[in-house]
């Protein structure tokens, strides 16, 4: 894992820390949670682009049967 620093207001980090110790975690916890979130919500709009760039563009030429659709 790789260490980062960040600044941010004093109060404001005592305050994150005290409502983490009340959630029975910590803030550096915290941040990689929301870490997470903030990197795969950017990956899924991507996604969205792609996939409406792709809509109407595709044709199968018929109608696909359930099992055709959800083959892999």
């Amino acid at each position: 894992m790789k260490n980062i620093t960040l600044s941010a207001d004093e109060a404001l980090i005592d305050a994150a820390r005290e409502r983490a110790r009340s959630e029975n975690t910590t803030l550096n916890e915290q941040f990689r949670v929301w870490l997470a979130a903030y990197a795969r919500q950017q990956r899924m709009q991507r996604y969205e682009e792609v996939m409406s760039g792709l809509r109407g563009k595709l044709v199968v030429g018929r109608k696909l049967t359930r099992e055709e659709m959800n083959e892999r």
